[in-house]
């Protein structure tokens, strides 16, 4: 056996405990420990892939009849909700990109009910939302299976608060994780 083999098994250990080992509570700040710790212990990138077919397996049963409908008059639609979760993991995926890649520019925050009003969910077809967020999660898996141990521990800045790579991703599965557990409780 060579020493560039056992170099490599030692990097792929590492690499696999990272990607296993929660983000502790410094990595981000407390407004998002809800959601970290929603997240089932193991393999975030694993998650993230099971996430998906169990995400499209609620979000399929709606017709597009059903997508229209709001539990409440103030709440979001269904359709909203799920271009809500579309549109957070395309912000936090750019920020897990940027921190990923060692920009050090701090990063803008994003306001949700601006994001909401300036949205089109309401004239979008759901199964091109659907197919949207299928395509989103499989390119953002294959993204963060490319993130080594370094670049999943790297840290910057994003609404004035400094976030791991690593809780980027825990927080993006967090957070499809709150809502399709609404969508679940609320809409069916």
């Amino acid at each position: 056996m060579s020493r560039g083999s056992g170099a490599e098994r030692f990097v792929a250990i590492m690499m696999d405990e990272t990607k296993k080992r929660r983000p502790g509570a410094d990595e981000y700040v407390e407004y998002y420990a809800g959601y970290v710790s929603r997240v089932p212990d193991g393999d975030i990138i694993d998650i993230l892939r099971r996430q998906l077919d169990s995400g499209l397996d609620v979000l399929e049963g709606f017709s597009r009849e059903k997508s229209e409908y709001r539990y409440a008059p103030d709440k979001w639609s269904v359709k909203e909700v799920l271009g809500h979760v579309i549109d957070v993991e395309w912000i936090f995926t750019y920020r897990a990109l940027r921190i990923a890649r060692g920009d050090k520019t701090p990063l803008a925050g994003m306001e949700q009910d601006e994001f909401m009003a300036g949205a089109n969910f309401a004239d979008r077809d759901i199964a091109g939302m659907l197919e949207e967020y299928r395509h989103l999660r499989m390119a953002n898996v294959k993204l963060f299976e490319s993130f080594d141990e370094e670049m999943l521990l790297r840290r910057g800045t994003a609404s004035g608060c400094e976030f791991s790579v690593r809780a980027l991703l825990y927080i993006i599965a967090g957070h499809s994780s709150h809502h399709m557990s609404v969508l679940k409780e609320k809409y069916f």
